[in-house]
């Protein structure tokens, strides 16, 4: 019973603990399952004789409201952070309970309670029955990054572990930006569409780009000498690390390499030259 429960209040951080899920995993894990379970088993289940879900306002309004958010964050952190340079190399738990830190804590939750709210991308992909988009990199991402937040923000909220947060906050807010342009769909004029699926590997790269970051920013903190930051958590944010950069760069190569037959390996991608003529095709 003590390692079930007491233990995450007795060597978790004080001041994080009034938050909610933070008291222990169980809530975390328990929503993370919930979501496995609806967009796997329930979900497929509900919308098989269903016709799919118009979600196209919901969508939008999801999707600008999640650039608002996440620019929010990136702008706090870089003053708290200053643009991340503070947690380069060992960067050491900050301890203090003024009025700043307690800001940048919310700021830090918020984070966390964020990752719960994009279990709403698969929720989409569902509802609408594009099932095809629902990959094994888009489950496994969603799955394990609210339990890595959750355990950052619960034992060590700042130091080197500030970093992702700060760099993941900047690469959602494209990511959404992206997202949100896209789920217009009809309202955008044809070009603007053909324009947006152009830089659709872009947004790949730039999370691709991310992880090769966080990889060299675990790697410089780990070999300091003398750091009396928690090492376990280099070695969970250097394995979470690679294990997405391979995920993300695996999907990468299926849908976007020059090598790959046009449409194979990422049915949900439409490729650039195709679509263009579709466009052409449809203004003629």
């Amino acid at each position: 019973m003590y390692y079930l429960f007491q233990v995450w209040e007795d060597e978790g951080d004080k001041r994080t603990a009034h938050y909610p899920f933070m008291s222990g995993p169980w809530s975390t894990l328990m929503a993370v399952l919930g979501y496995l379970y609806f967009v796997k088993i329930y979900g497929p289940r509900l919308m098989k004789d269903r016709p799919p879900f118009v979600l196209k306002d919901l969508m939008v309004a999801y999707n600008f409201l999640m650039v608002l958010l996440s620019g929010w964050m990136f702008f706090e952190g870089c003053i708290f952070l200053n643009f991340g340079l503070d947690t380069w190399g060992c960067a050491k738990n900050d301890y203090a309970d003024d009025s700043a830190t307690k800001r940048f804590h919310f700021i830090a939750w918020l984070f966390f309670f964020s990752k719960l709210v994009e279990f709403t991308d698969t929720i989409f992909m569902v509802l609408r029955k594009k099932f095809n988009q629902i990959s094994n990199l888009h489950v496994i991402h969603h799955s394990i990054v609210p339990l890595s937040v959750w355990l950052g923000i619960k034992f060590a909220p700042a130091g080197s572990n500030a970093w992702f947060p700060l760099l993941n906050s900047f690469v959602h807010t494209i990511m959404y930006f992206y997202f949100g342009l896209m789920a217009l769909g009809d309202s955008l004029p044809p070009q603007r569409i053909a324009q947006l699926r152009f830089y659709k590997p872009w947004i790949t790269r730039l999370q691709i780009a991310q992880f090769c970051v966080a990889i060299l920013h675990c790697i410089v903190a780990a070999v300091q000498t003398n750091c009396h930051f928690p090492r376990t958590f280099f070695a969970l944010n250097l394995g979470n690390a690679v294990l997405f950069l391979a995920l993300f760069f695996n999907f990468y190569r299926k849908c976007y390499s020059a090598s790959q037959e046009k449409g194979k390996g990422c049915r949900e991608i439409l490729h650039v030259k195709e679509f263009m003529s579709t466009v052409k095709e449809k203004a003629a």
